[in-house]
């Protein structure tokens, strides 16, 4: 027979059995310390007992064994003066306790007891001592009745058990129902989920609950899979819009070039348009399937420390003569000895994007500065420019693939370089940073290496 899910939860299986076992502990803890507890005051009452009637003078001696006898109604105290050769010559003992040790602690024994009820043998605790006179003093009690009493106490803790262990299982049922419900509403809302209803969050309660925390996490999560996907819904509409308009004006080329071209140079105008616009597309795919590389990218075997000044200095060689044909002074400022743990065809990349953007965007008569600075704890490479800068509200839009701003309307490009450039900042746990307003500042800090 298949048991209820609630019996079968973890929750309840391991709630129930560590209550049960704390219960066990608990009572066996109790047992135990009870009786060691009552044997330890019945040691410690016979062994003061027998220091003081050791004490006394040989006629107080015998006074004080009839004193303590004739007080205990129970009957449960016994005592014994016996000469040197063993003979009684006080007290309710028939005779030494076979294998009670003299002057020692108390001890486990057997004794005889004798008086006007007979002779009865019974277990007690007892100790004897030798006295100054030759004598051996026996002080004795019996131990039956704390026996009893312990032995009551544990068939209580038994007869309590069952209850403690049914206190159990109705506990660990509580708290697994409430975590079964949990779970039941985060199954149901992950299939919602699932059914593409992406907005939807897991309930916090704010009680600092585990249950909340994984909530937290799981919100988190689902925070960056509804931006992930809104981000590949928005990159296939822009590679669709962008590859669009190159194929179109190359179909509209071809289509006129067919009917209109007379010569053979015609024709090949018209095909150099095609390739140009092939171009174009290739370059697009080729940029996203870069930067997927890129994001997919989980190995750091080409990772190094890279020296940033001649990496720096070695942007700049390569786009001085660019910046020259469109008349910008391009300033480059590298000196030191920084490093960065990094791949460095990679990182040149991303610096290397930087300053491209810089070139494009700023206009003739402008200039770039290109900079190794050293801030806490981490280098910087700043890339600065006189161009039209980036708008306060662009400022998280423009490393998204494809955006283009008003101001680049009329500027070549793909719109995926600084796409590019944050998916390799990202990579390598790097930090970007662009400064809007007049004039646009990027920046990539990299962490000092650690020696």
């Amino acid at each position: 027979m298949k048991l209820p899910d609630l019996v079968r939860t973890i929750v309840f299986r391991w709630i129930s059995i560590a209550f049960a076992v704390c219960i066990l502990l608990f009572s066996a803890i109790v047992y135990w310390e009870a009786a060691a507890h009552m044997r330890v005051r019945m040691d410690a009452a016979i062994t003061e007992e027998s220091l003081v009637i050791a004490a006394d003078t040989p006629s107080r001696q015998l006074n004080a064994i009839e004193d303590r006898l004739s007080e205990d109604p129970r009957r449960i105290k016994l005592a014994g003066l016996f000469d040197a050769d063993g003979h009684r010559i006080a007290g309710n003992l028939e005779s030494l306790p076979p294998a009670l040790m003299v002057n020692a602690t108390v001890q486990d024994a057997k004794a005889v007891r004798v008086d006007q009820r007979g002779q009865e043998s019974m277990a007690v605790r007892a100790i004897a001592r030798n006295l100054p006179n030759g004598n051996v003093l026996v002080i004795a009690r019996y131990n039956g009745e704390d026996k009893e009493m312990v032995e009551v106490m544990g068939r209580a803790l038994l007869l309590a058990l069952p209850f403690a262990i049914g206190l159990s299982l109705v506990i660990g049922g509580v708290l697994s129902v409430r975590v079964q419900r949990r779970v039941t509403d985060l199954n149901a809302l992950v299939r919602r989920i699932m059914s593409s209803n992406l907005r939807e969050r897991i309930p916090v309660s704010g009680l600092d609950h585990p249950f909340d925390k994984l909530a937290v996490i799981a919100n988190g999560m689902l925070d960056e899979i509804e931006i992930l996907v809104a981000e590949m819904a928005g990159v296939g509409n822009a590679i669709a819009h962008d590859l669009r308009t190159p194929l179109t004006r190359m179909r509209i080329g071809l289509e006129r070039g067919r009917t209109n071209a007379k010569t053979l140079e015609e024709l090949q105008l018209v095909a150099d348009r095609a390739v140009g616009a092939l171009d174009q597309s290739l370059t697009i795919i080729t940029a996203l399937l870069r930067i997927g590389e890129i994001e997919n990218s989980r190995g750091n075997a080409n990772f190094g420390d890279v020296a940033l000044a001649g990496l720096v200095r070695e942007v700049g060689d390569f786009y001085s003569p660019m910046a020259e044909d469109k008349h910008i002074t391009l300033r480059v400022a590298s000196a030191g000895n920084a490093t960065a743990y990094c791949d460095r065809d990679l990182f040149f990349e991303a610096v290397a994007n930087l300053v491209d953007n810089a070139v494009k965007f700023t206009p003739a008569g402008g200039s770039i500065d290109l900079s190794l600075a050293r801030g806490e704890n981490e280098n910087i490479i700043r890339v600065s420019d006189t161009g039209p800068g980036i708008g306060k509200d662009e400022r998280h839009a423009v490393i998204r693939r494809f955006y283009r701003s008003d101001k680049s309307r009329n500027t070549p490009g793909t719109g995926l370089g600084l796409s590019l450039v944050s998916a390799i900042v990202k990579l390598h746990g790097f930090r970007l940073t662009l400064n809007t307003g007049a004039g646009c500042v990027a920046e990539i800090a990299c962490p000092v290496p650690s020696n």
